[in-house]
């Protein structure tokens, strides 16, 4: 028989790199929930109505993905929003 024509799949580090990373915002109740919104306008850019619905998710859920971009991207956002006092990770 002859060689196989079906590719491969891409391994998980390959698929996660072209889809980009997550920026996780997590939910905790130290921070109240305009401080949240505005932390989500000033450091991620979101306009109020993007902001005010991430932060009712993360309120409601536990936690929200407010950002998707590359790791390089995503890192000083993540720093910028723990200096704030709030919980972020980068999935």
């Amino acid at each position: 028989m002859g060689e196989s024509t079906r590719k491969q799949p891409e391994s998980t580090s390959e698929t996660t790199e072209a889809k980009g990373r997550s920026l996780i915002l997590h939910n905790d109740d130290f921070n109240d929930f305009d401080f949240v919104v505005d932390t989500l306008i000033v450091v991620c850019e979101h306009e109020y109505e993007q902001a005010f619905q991430c932060a009712l998710i993360t309120h409601h859920k536990g936690k929200c993905e407010v950002k998707r971009g590359s790791l390089e991207e995503l890192k000083p956002l993540k720093h910028r929003i723990i200096d704030r006092g709030i919980n972020a990770t980068i999935d």
